[in-house]
C-alpha cells in the first residue's frame, strides 16, 4: 500500500530533516552570499528545522501510548518551526510548512491518488503562502525553488492514473534541485561567487527527507559551489533588488502576539523603516523579520501592534548571531571563571535565579529554546566554565547538544540533568565559584539528585495515567514526573481547597520518606492564600521541616514542590 503523509510520516519527516540540515550545514553556511554574506543559513535552517521536531516529538510525549491525530501533527510541526524560525530563509521555511500545514490538517490522508492530489496542493499552497509573506519577492531564491518543487509535484499527481505519494514527492524534489541549479542564473551574487542558493540549498535537503520519510530512499547529494563564497554581498532573498555592501545594520526577529489588523499596519511600517521584510504565521501569533538601521524603532513597531517576545537583534558586523538585545546596548561584561547558565518556566524564576548569579533562559509554556539558542547564552556568559541546568527532562538533549557545541570553542561545560526548577534551586544554592570546577559539578550535581520534585497542573484532555484515570479540567499532582494524585476538576467558587487539597497529598507523600526543606514555588494563576495553608500544613504536620516560598511568575507552572 502506498505511503501517505500521516503522524508517523510527519515525525520521520521532521526527524529526517534535521539529520540532512545537519549534515549540510556547515557546507549551506559556506555559500550563503545572499540576502547575506553572513554565513549562517545552514545554521538558522538548522534551528528552525529543530524547533519542528521537538514540538512534533512533544505531541506524540503527551498522546503515548496512543498516536496523535494526524492534523495534529502537522499543525505541531508548523507551529514548532514558527516559535522557532532563525533568519530569513528559517523565517520562510517556517512559512512554507505552514501553508502545507493548512491543507494537510483539512483534507485526512486518503487513498493513494487522492493523497497524491492532497499532497500537491499542500506543496503550492506553501509556495504561495512564502510568497505572500515577503514583502518583495526576488526570484533565484528559495521561493523560486518552492515555486518549482509545486510545479513538478502538480504535474505528477495529474499525470496518468497511477501515482500515488512517493510519485509526487520524487518530483517535487526533483523539480526542487533542477530549480536551485539554475539559480545562479538569476541573480548576479549567486553568479558571482559560483554557488546556488543557500536559502534554496535547505530546501532542496528537507524535501530530500520528504522522500526519505515516504518512500525509505535517501535522494543523492546535491553539488553547491565553491567552499567559500567568493564575493561578498548585502542584499536579501525577498528584499528587493540586490544592494551594495553597506545595506541596514541589524537583523531584528521576534514572536508577536497581535490580531491581523494589527500586523497589517506593521508590515506597513517595518516596510518603511527597512527591507528583507517577511511575516509570517496567523491565528494572532507571526514571526517578525526585517533588516533595519534603527533596531530599536522596529521593535517599538511591534510593541504598539502587539506583544512582542524573543526579540533577538543581530548586528552584521558583530559576529555575534542571534544576540538578544532587550534593551540598551551595554559595554561587553569582563570575562568571568565560571557561570552557571538555567533553563527557568517563569519571569519570577529568571529574577530569582539571575539573583543568585545565573544567566536565567525563559521557557515560555510551548516555546523550549532550541540547542543553539543555548549554544549562544553560554558563549555570551563570557566563562571559561560553565554549568548547565535543563531543569525539564525533555530538554536534556537539547542542552547535552548546546554544550558540544561550545566545547568546541574551548569552554569548558558541565550538564547537570535536572528535572525541575526545584532542583535547580538547590543545586545553585551550594554552588561556590571559588572552589574546583570538578567540585563543584559534584556538589550541585548531589544536591539536585537529593530533591524531589512535585508539580501541580491541569490535565489538557482525558488520559490514563499512573492514579487512574484523569479528565480534561482535573487537577493532577505528579511526583518525580509521574501522576501520583486527581483531584476533580475544580466548580465555580471552590477558591483554594482543590489546589490545596492536591498539594497536600503531594506533599505528604513526598515527606513520607523524610525531608528537611520544602520549596514551593507558586505560579501567577495560584490563588490567594494557598502558599499560607500550605506552609501551615507543613509546620503542624511534619516537625522540624522548613518551608521557602518563592513567585515563579508568567508562564510558571501552577504550583512546584521540592523536597530536601
Amino acid at each position: 500500500m502506498p505511503q501517505i503523509l500521516d503522524a508517523v510520516t510527519v515525525r520521520a519527516w521532521c526527524a529526517r530533516s534535521l539529520e540532512a540540515l545537519g549534515r549540510a550545514r556547515e557546507e549551506i553556511d559556506a555559500i550563503n552570499v545572499y540576502p547575506v554574506a553572513d554565513g549562517d543559513t545552514g545554521t538558522n535552517l538548522y534551528l528552525t528545522a529543530e524547533s519542528a521536531a521537538q514540538a512534533v516529538e512533544a505531541v506524540f510525549a503527551g498522546h503515548e501510548p496512543r498516536l496523535p491525530e494526524d492534523a495534529e501533527a502537522v499543525r505541531a510541526m508548523a507551529h514548532g518551526a514558527l516559535i522557532g524560525a532563525r533568519g530569513n530563509s528559517g523565517t520562510i521555511l517556517a512559512q512554507l510548512l505552514r501553508g502545507m500545514a493548512q491543507v494537510l490538517a483539512e483534507e485526512p490522508p486518503a487513498g493513494h491518488r487522492q493523497e497524491a492530489r492532497r499532497l500537491a496542493r499542500a506543496l503550492r499552497r506553501a509556495a504561495e503562502s512564502a510568497y505572500e509573506a515577503v514583502a518583495h519577492p526576488v526570484e533565484g531564491t528559495v521561493l523560486t525553488v518552492a515555486t518549482a518543487a509545486a510545479d513538478a509535484a502538480g504535474g505528477a499527481a495529474e499525470a496518468g492514473g497511477t501515482a500515488d505519494a512517493a510519485t509526487v514527492v520524487r518530483a517535487a524534489h526533483r523539480g526542487a534541485l533542477a530549480a536551485l541549479e539554475a539559480t545562479p542564473g538569476q541573480l548576479p551574487a549567486l553568479e558571482r561567487a559560483g554557488v546556488v542558493d543557500a536559502g534554496g540549498r535547505g530546501l532542496v535537503a528537507v524535501l530530500g527527507a520528504l522522500v526519505e520519510a515516504v518512500t525509505g530512499e535517501r535522494p543523492a547529494s546535491v553539488a553547491v559551489g565553491p567552499a567559500r563564497p567568493l564575493v561578498p554581498v548585502a542584499a536579501d532573498a525577498g528584499c528587493g533588488e540586490p544592494e551594495p555592501v553597506g545595506g541596514p545594520a541589524y537583523e531584528v526577529i521576534y514572536l508577536l502576539e497581535a490580531a491581523d489588523a494589527a500586523v497589517e499596519r506593521l508590515r506597513a511600517r517595518l516596510d518603511a523603516l527597512g527591507d528583507c521584510l517577511v511575516v509570517v504565521g496567523g491565528d494572532g501569533l507571526w514571526n517578525v523579520h526585517v533588516h533595519v538601521d534603527d533596531a530599536g524603532a522596529a521593535v517599538e513597531a511591534g510593541v504598539e501592534a502587539g506583544r512582542p517576545h524573543r526579540i533577538r537583534i543581530t548586528h552584521f558586523g558583530a559576529g555575534d548571531a542571534h544576540a538578544v538585545r532587550p534593551g540598551p546596548e551595554r559595554p561587553a561584561a569582563e570575562p568571568v571563571p565560571r557561570a552557571v547558565v538555567a533553563v527557568v518556566p517563569g519571569e519570577g524564576l529568571a529574577d530569582l535565579y539571575a539573583g543568585a548569579g545565573a544567566v536565567p533562559v525563559l521557557a515560555r509554556p510551548g516555546e523550549p529554546p532550541a540547542s543553539g539558542e543555548l549554544a549562544q547564552v553560554i558563549r555570551r556568559a563570557g566563562a571559561r566554565e560553565v554549568v548547565v541546568l535543563p531543569n525539564d527532562a525533555g530538554l536534556r538533549h537539547t542542552a547535552a547538544a548546546a554544550a558540544e557545541q561550545v566545547r568546541a570553542d574551548g569552554v569548558r561545560v558541565a550538564l547537570i540533568p535536572t528535572r525541575s526548577a526545584v532542583q535547580g534551586i538547590a543545586a545553585l544554592a551550594v554552588h561556590e565559584p571559588g572552589r574546583r570546577f570538578d567540585e563543584d559539578v559534584v556538589a550541585m550535581t548531589s544536591a539536585a539528585g537529593a530533591t524531589r520534585y512535585g508539580e501541580l497542573a491541569v490535565a489538557e484532555r482525558q488520559s490514563w495515567t499512573m492514579a487512574g484515570i484523569c479528565q480534561a479540567g482535573d487537577l493532577l499532582g505528579l511526583i518525580d514526573g509521574d501522576v501520583a494524585v486527581i483531584e476533580a476538576a475544580p466548580g465555580p467558587g471552590t477558591g483554594t481547597d482543590p489546589l490545596a487539597r492536591t498539594a497536600v497529598a503531594v506533599l505528604d507523600r513526598m515527606l513520607a520518606a523524610g525531608g528537611e526543606l520544602v520549596t514551593l514555588v507558586l505560579g501567577e494563576d495560584a490563588p490567594e492564600g494557598v502558599a499560607e495553608r500550605l506552609e501551615r500544613h507543613v509546620r503542624e504536620s511534619h516537625l522540624a521541616v522548613d518551608t521557602v516560598v518563592y513567585r515563579g511568575g508568567r508562564h510558571s507552572a501552577l504550583l512546584l514542590i521540592g523536597v530536601e
